[in-house]
């Protein structure tokens, strides 16, 4: 028998043995472990739940279902507390921001071809298993709606004994979906998929990188203005986290006349900003500003806002070029941005607002502002990913 003394990052459970790693305990449980690697939970925790999706034993989609909201808020943002202790960081942390159940407005879900159809879902842990999720607890009611028609292309799409990636995105006027798949595009298929597209109401229909349909634009609204992202471009997990995201960085940078968006995306927070300040918004995928640029131009009593296409890993902004503004925006991938951080901690810039999907490279770059006479008054957790190991966190950076 083990105990579970602790939980890793990524929710496995640490057991008394030193080495064992075990998935769906909690700490304090007294586990039995069969040779065949069967769990049995002996003592459970307090804090274990049954878990509200029936799904959850089989799919691989969560790791944590297992346990109530409050320890699993509670987790995350310990997470986080301890990537900032390491860097000698202690700042005050606000209450998490966790999205509802049935609010992921994104999945990439996997396909594969049956004797009586195609079955769509997600694999099991750690194997090649797919498990039908017809009644998934995270996805929002929409993406379910779609599987109908996600089984359909999967028909189409699929070999004999292949699989597929469909990446489905809620959008107004019907599903925006993204089909990764080794078959080629024929011209037979193009009329098939077309017509398909019309009899589920797909919004728009991606073969690969080939846009193969488009009845409606697949609208997504940043702060009140229409943008319609390029095919699998990057869009917040939940409308939920991207507005508890949003009201962070608006409190921030409150008060500055010109703000410059570094990794601006799509525009998630340069178009609504835009409607107070001037805004600059720089990011490497041409196409992503190409869109924000459109939604801007349409737009409704926003000031002025200009783009830039360019490789911030490479070439991040130097100082001088960021004398003109107030305040900066920032939202880099999970690999931080060092360089522009750096940069940022040499200009005259005195407010910046961070925003972070990785707690360990956002300490480091928090570490390098710190150390360049910037103060970290607070910092917020938010979880747009449910049930999962996955963290983002938003912070304030100022200086005198």
């Amino acid at each position: 028998m083990l105990t579970i003394e602790s939980l890793t990052h990524l929710g496995m459970g640490r057991a008394s043995d030193g080495q064992s790693l075990l998935p769906r305990v909690l700490p304090g449980e007294e586990v039995d472990v069969a040779q065949d690697g069967t769990l049995r939970i002996v003592t459970p925790s307090v804090d274990r739940v049954a878990a509200p999706c029936r799904h959850f034993k089989t799919c691989g989609g969560c790791a944590m279902q297992h346990a109530t909201d409050a320890f699993v808020a509670a987790w995350k943002q310990d997470i986080v507390v301890k990537a900032v202790h390491a860097r000698g960081l202690d700042p005050a942390f606000r209450e998490i921001a966790t999205s509802p159940a049935q609010s992921r407005r994104r999945a990439k879900f996997s396909g594969r071809r049956t004797k009586k159809g195609a079955m769509v879902g997600f694999h099991t842990r750690a194997s090649d298993n797919l498990v039908q999720v017809t009644d998934c607890q995270l996805v929002t009611p929409a993406l379910l709606a779609s599987f109908p028609a996600l089984e359909a292309l999967t028909v189409l799409a699929c070999s004999r004994k292949g699989e597929i990636d469909l990446t489905v995105t809620e959008a107004v006027l019907g599903p925006d979906i993204l089909i990764g798949t080794e078959k080629e595009l024929t011209p037979q298929l193009r009329v098939e998929l077309a017509s398909l597209a019309n009899q589920f109401g797909l919004s728009r229909l991606v073969w690969n990188d080939e846009p193969v349909v488009t009845i409606n634009p697949p609208m997504q609204d940043f702060g009140g203005t229409g943008v319609v992202p390029p095919p699998g471009a990057f869009l917040q997990a939940t409308k939920h986290g991207e507005a508890a995201l949003l009201a962070a960085v608006d409190e921030i940078t409150v008060g500055a006349a010109r703000i410059i968006d570094l990794f601006a995306g799509c525009g998630t927070f340069t178009l609504p900003l835009s409607k107070r300040a001037e805004l600059h918004a720089v990011e490497s995928e041409a196409a992503m500003l190409a869109a924000l640029d459109r939604g801007w131009r349409t737009g409704h009593q926003l000031r002025r806002v200009t783009t830039e296409t360019r490789d911030l890993f490479r070439r991040p902004l130097e100082a001088d070029e960021l004398r003109h503004f107030d305040a900066a925006v920032i939202d880099p991938p999970r690999a931080g941005a060092e360089a522009q951080i750096a940069t940022l901690a040499d200009s005259d810039i005195k407010t910046i607002a961070m925003v972070s999907c990785n707690p360990v490279t956002f300490a480091r770059d928090a570490k390098l502002l710190i150390d360049a006479g910037f103060t970290m008054p607070w910092v917020q957790v938010v979880d747009q990913f449910r049930w999962s190991p996955h963290v983002e966190v938003v912070a304030s950076f100022t200086r005198k």
